[in-house]
C-alpha cells in the first residue's frame, strides 16, 4: 500500500501534541516494566521448565496462572497509560487555555 509521501502538514500534526514528550516516557517506561515480568516468564520457562507444572491457582498451573496473568497486566498498563496520558493532555490544556 503506497499512502503518498509525508507532508510538512504531517510533521506540524506531530510536534503540535504538547504532551507526546510525557506520553513517550511514560510508554517507554511501562514497556520495560512489562519486558522484565514477562523476561521472568521466560527465565522460568528456560531454566525451570517444571516449575511451570506446577499447580498455583483454582487448579491451574503456573504457565496458564502467569500467561493469563502477562495479558491482565498489558491490559490495566494500558488503561493506566490512557489514564495519565489523558490527564496530562488536559492538564495542558488548560494551562495553554489560561495562558492566551
Amino acid at each position: 500500500m503506497d499512502h503518498g509521501t509525508p507532508t510538512d502538514h504531517d510533521a506540524d500534526q506531530a510536534s503540535f501534541d504538547p504532551a507526546a514528550r510525557y506520553k513517550t516516557r511514560l510508554g517507554l517506561i511501562l514497556v520495560l516494566v512489562y519486558g522484565f515480568i514477562y523476561a521472568g516468564f521466560v527465565a522460568i520457562n528456560t531454566f525451570a521448565p517444571t516449575a511451570m507444572e506446577v499447580i498455583v491457582l483454582f487448579g491451574v498451573n503456573l504457565a496458564v496462572t502467569y500467561g493469563f496473568g502477562l495479558i491482565v497486566v498489558a491490559i490495566v498498563m494500558g488503561l493506566f497509560y490512557n489514564l495519565l496520558s489523558t490527564r496530562k493532555e488536559r492538564e495542558l490544556a488548560t494551562d495553554e487555555g489560561s495562558a492566551e
